[in-house]
């Protein structure tokens, strides 16, 4: 306001005094009986606030008073010449404003009439007539006064104006023709107003909604920036409306095609049910609705409809109705967009695998490590993980528990003996009795699209002539395939890329190597007798005294029993034959309480022969007869490790060699290899050659139906065979394993823990092992270490050295160069499901 700064704050009150500055007497006109007529405008007039109010010129608007000062407003003009002066507050959150608190521009308005509201409020109907400014607040209490400024409108006449006028009026005439809103009045009284300046005021008052525009126009007193501002809103509300119009043409299009069609089914199930067809065809919506509420994708929710319109286009006792019906069901009992939470808690899901398997550490740790990476992206693609292992050591189990970590739903697929690609794949719908695959089956049992699916005994997948299931898992594995896996029976694309898939494994060779690729292996070792006791007493014990009812007040287990069932009545890499065994002793107990012949039984190793018979298991020693031609091997086996021994024996004859002990091609070429070496060195082992040319010889490896094969057993070929031709035993308790060449190197082989904890069981004091498998013995754990604590290690490089350990033979030695050493260097022999010397 220009002229606020000028107001007298009163008392409340009083009066302020007039100012002595004169102003010109300004005429206004009003509406009268018989026309308008031209009346004196007062010197001051009483100020009506208002909140978010805008009333404008020539127009009628009925207001509510409820404030006081309002009241003594319309109280005191009311009985007079009834003219106020309205203006809006600058806030309209406050109570009682002053000469501050509004805004500069307001409007004259005559009260028409006054009503008296039952809540002692007042409704008062206004007509808006000219502009003004106030100058100065001349009093605040009882009610404002303030001196006024009439602000007359500002007319350029000319081409432009009657221009814009004409424009205005057909903008207002379109929006008030589409507009359901604005009463057809309206036209009537636009057609009416032939000033441009009442034009602009009343179309401001009926078509500009919000507060600030409103006011903007009210103080704007040049008529042609007025009607152009009120052009600009017109227009967007023209805009809007014709938005409107098409949006509701468009639904009323699809309404009266869904109308369409609904009369044309209600006049086809009329004319089936004459035909005597609708019986039982009441499955078709529920079927429409179990399809809409399984929230398919939209490709795949158009293939449904399709469907679903030809199975009400065909006849009930149609073979193809059950075919479409059944294919529909399976659409929509599939989990499409329903998946479990993650819990993504490292502590929680550490101490979960904790609780259920001891030891691991590695593949807990691959676990943990997978949990962090989708916590930090959890739209990473998950891994493929196989844990390859022997029977028995948890892989299973492990799944379950790594599905119960993640609070996944957890899937079992067997794959063992699987030979025909439809299992994986499904049929295809032209065939009898078609089903979708196991993949699709189990992820429906699931009810969640991202279970774990735990692919077990991967290793064991068959072929034939009808297809092959390894390659069908191709597509399933691969993560950049996966997401749209297509099923021959659904024919549609489902997304296997939220799942996380496990495979187990025996051994890894059967799996193709296209399949191998595609998955992380991570290898669970066979558990030593150590830690199957402490498996034993933590998990397995417990679990078999509370199956058999028992407790552990009146069935007790000494380790002194476990340790004589692990080592004399089973003979496994994993711990369940071991549960067996605990089980035969719980229910032996069980049946004695039950009997009544005792309250309680204590279980040692003395009483384990009464409850399971004699000893099952019985163990190659080291104590045998020290004589020449005969060594002791180390072996790799699924179970774990053992000593072999390779005996070898001359006979007159013609330089022949026969191999007996079921060995396989690798270690075939193993007992080549080794004769050929000590041929090569035959002047240094002061060997003739007439051992070579007029004797046979014979190589054997005891335990002849067990398989053998693999290339560590070469260094214990040589030295039997060494032993042999110079009639030197070999040293007293030492056993050797280790991989040779023609070169005469020593190269590196698996197994190395294994094959060390089954030299201790078996009183062996020293063993000969390749140099560069000094790394295998760093990675022993603590109480593995102590199980080793008393055995001397040699470890090679070449045969002069080995068979200067055991046999005391000095050969003439070769210093390998550096690249020779790198030779082999980190080759390990494979396990191919046979023991491995």
């Amino acid at each position: 306001m220009a002229d606020n700064e000028n107001a007298k704050q009163t008392q409340p009150g009083e009066s302020a005094a007039a100012p002595s500055v004169e102003t010109p007497t300004q005429t206004l006109t009003v509406p009268g009986q018989l026309g308008p007529q031209e009346i004196p405008l007062p010197p001051t007039l009483p100020i009506l606030a208002v909140r978010n109010t805008v009333v404008f010129p020539g127009t009628v608007m009925s207001l509510q008073v409820g404030r006081e000062r309002s009241k003594r407003v319309v109280d005191e003009a009311a009985p007079g010449d009834k003219m106020i002066g309205i203006v809006s507050q600058t806030d309209p959150n406050i109570e009682i404003p002053g000469p501050g608190d509004l805004l500069g521009v307001g409007t004259i308005c005559m009260i028409m009439r006054v009503f008296k509201l039952p809540d002692s409020n007042q409704a008062i109907v206004v007509h808006g007539l000219a502009r003004f400014r106030v100058r100065n607040v001349l009093t605040v209490d009882p009610l404002l006064r303030a001196a006024v400024e009439l602000l007359p409108d500002v007319v350029d006449p000319g081409k432009q104006l009657d221009a814009l006028v004409h424009t205005v009026r057909q903008t207002a005439g379109k929006v008030i023709e589409r507009s359901d809103e604005i009463p057809e009045e309206a036209r009537i009284a636009l057609d009416n107003i032939d000033q441009p300046g009442q034009l602009a005021d009343f179309l401001s008052a009926n078509f500009v909604s919000e507060f600030e525009p409103r006011q903007k126009l009210l103080e704007t007193v040049n008529v042609e920036t007025r009607l152009r501002e009120v052009q600009r809103v017109l227009t967007d509300q023209l805009e809007m409306l014709n938005l409107s119009a098409k949006i509701q043409g468009e639904v009323k299009e699809t309404i009266e095609k869904n109308q369409r069609e609904y009369f044309l089914r209600e006049q086809l199930a009329a004319i089936r049910k004459e035909l005597g067809e609708e019986e039982g065809r009441e499955e078709i919506p529920q079927l429409r609705k179990r399809l809409a509420d399984a929230k398919l994708p939209e490709k795949i929710q158009a293939e449904a409809d399709r469907e679903l319109n030809r199975l009400a286009a065909i006849p009930q006792a149609s073979p193809e109705y059950n075919v479409i019906r059944t294919y529909l069901e399976w659409l929509a009992d599939l989990p499409w967009s329903v998946s479990t939470q993650d819990k993504l808690d490292i502590k929680r899901a550490e101490t979960i695998l904790n609780e259920d398997h001891y030891d691991l550490s590695m593949v807990k740790k691959r676990i943990l490590e997978f949990l962090a990476v989708r916590k930090l992206h959890p739209e990473g693609r998950g891994p493929i993980l196989c844990f390859v292992g022997p029977p028995g050591v948890g892989k299973t189990s492990l799944g379950q528990s790594i599905a119960r970590a993640l609070g996944r739903k957890f899937v079992r697929m067997s794959l063992g003996g699987i030979r025909d690609e439809a299992d994986i794949r499904g049929h295809r719908r032209t065939y009898i009795g078609a089903m979708p695959g196991r993949i699709i089956q189990e992820i429906r049992k699931a009810g969640a699209n991202n279970p774990l699916m735990m692919l077990d005994e991967i290793d064991k997948i068959g072929a034939d002539f009808r297809g092959d299931p390894a390659s069908a898992l191709l597509e399933v594995l691969d993560p950049a395939q996966n997401g749209t896996f297509t099923d021959h029976y659904l024919d549609v694309p489902f997304d296997l890329s939220k799942v996380m898939f496990i495979g187990t494994a025996n051994i890894p060779d059967p799996i193709p190597p296209a399949l191998r690729d595609r998955m992380e292996m991570i290898h669970l070792p066979g558990y030593t007798p150590h830690e199957k006791l402490l498996i034993a007493k933590r998990y397995l014990v417990p679990r078999q005294l509370r199956e058999n009812g028992l407790t552990a007040s009146n069935c007790r287990v000494k380790d002194d029993a476990i340790r004589r069932l692990i080592d004399e009545y089973t003979r496994e890499a994993g711990v369940r034959n071991l549960e067996r065994a605990i089980a035969g002793l719980c229910r032996g107990t069980a049946a004695r309480i039950v009997r009544g012949r005792f309250k309680s039984v204590t279980l040692d190793a003395e009483r384990v022969e009464e409850f399971l018979g004699p000893p099952k298991v019985h163990h190659d020693v080291i104590d045998r007869e020290n004589v020449p031609g005969v060594a002791t091997g180390l072996a790799w086996t699924p179970v774990g490790g053992e000593i072999i021994f390779i005996e070898a024996a001359a006979m007159p004859g013609k330089g022949l060699l026969q191999l007996t002990g079921q060995l396989g091609d690798v270690m075939r070429e193993s007992v080549s290899a080794a004769l050929t070496l000590i041929r090569t060195h035959a002047g240094e082992l002061k060997i003739g050659p007439e051992r070579f040319n007029q004797s046979d010889i014979h190589v054997h490896v005891p335990a002849g139906a067990v398989p053998k094969d693999g290339p560590s057993a070469g260094v214990a070929m040589l030295t039997a065979l060494t032993s042999l031709l110079t009639d030197r035993p070999v040293k007293p308790k030492l056993a050797m394993t280790g991989e040779i060449t023609l070169r005469g190197l020593v190269l590196p082989v698996g197994g190395i823990k294994e094959k060390v904890l089954a030299a201790r069981q078996a009183g062996v004091t020293e063993i000969i092992l390749p140099a560069d498998n000094g790394g295998d013995l760093a990675e022993l754990r603590r109480d593995e270490r102590e199980m080793t604590r008393g055995l001397k290690f040699h470890p090679v490089a070449r045969i002069e050295e080995v068979l200067r350990i055991a046999l005391g033979v000095k050969l003439k030695f070769k210093a390998p160069a550096a690249d020779e050493r790198k030779t082999g260097r980190g080759r390990r022999n494979s396990s191919r499901g046979r023991r491995k010397a």
